[in-house]
């Protein structure tokens, strides 16, 4: 069976692209959780990420947005001595910047309807016949990323909203020869 290259051979990555990467995500919870994730990456592999999603998971009441729209600075710094989770003092209180955020946001337009608006509502689907041809970013992810940091968003640059966009099914960029383009 072909998959997109960048899979690899380890198991978390392969269950990760089968199952999840590419595929529609209209959840506004689960697309603000992505874009954490997303958002925690910056600098690192993917893979780093994927394999302290569950941590992450624990040590935030399961993306609670509420919750992490509250933590003070002692309990951010508290998550910042957790070696499950990615250690980065920007990153950890982004968590709390983007959920105070995303319920600002959530006022005035449904955080889903908000992020979905940059593709026209539906999937984009290149036709990648190889890796290499993929881009790190679009126009849509270009208009993405300023308009989430105007809203008061942190690490969500252009780079990060384009890897977003195709971990959520925005973009398909599975490559051509990957059994995955097709489903997706």
């Amino acid at each position: 069976m072909k998959r997109c290259e960048w899979v690899g051979k380890d198991p978390i990555y392969i269950e990760y692209h089968d199952t999840e990467w590419g595929v529609p995500v209209y959840d506004s919870e689960l697309l603000f959780q992505h874009l954490l994730l997303d958002g925690v990456q910056a600098g690192l592999s993917w893979i780093t990420v994927l394999k302290k999603r569950e941590n992450y998971r624990t040590a935030f009441d399961n993306f609670n947005i509420e919750k992490m729209a509250g933590l003070t600075d002692e309990q951010l710094d508290k998550h910042l001595q957790n070696p499950g989770i990615i250690r980065n003092k920007l990153k950890v209180y982004g968590f709390r910047k983007n959920a105070q955020a995303y319920l600002k946001l959530s006022e005035s337009q449904d955080f889903s309807e908000f992020l979905w608006q940059f593709v026209g509502g539906k999937p984009l689907v290149n036709h990648w016949q190889d890796i290499s041809l993929v881009p790190a970013n679009s126009k849509e992810s270009d208009a993405m990323s300023k308009a989430l940091k105007k809203a008061g968003f942190t690490f969500v640059g252009t780079t990060i909203c384009y890897a977003f966009m195709q971990a959520v099914g925005m973009i398909n960029d599975h490559t051509t020869d990957c059994f995955r383009y097709d489903q997706c």
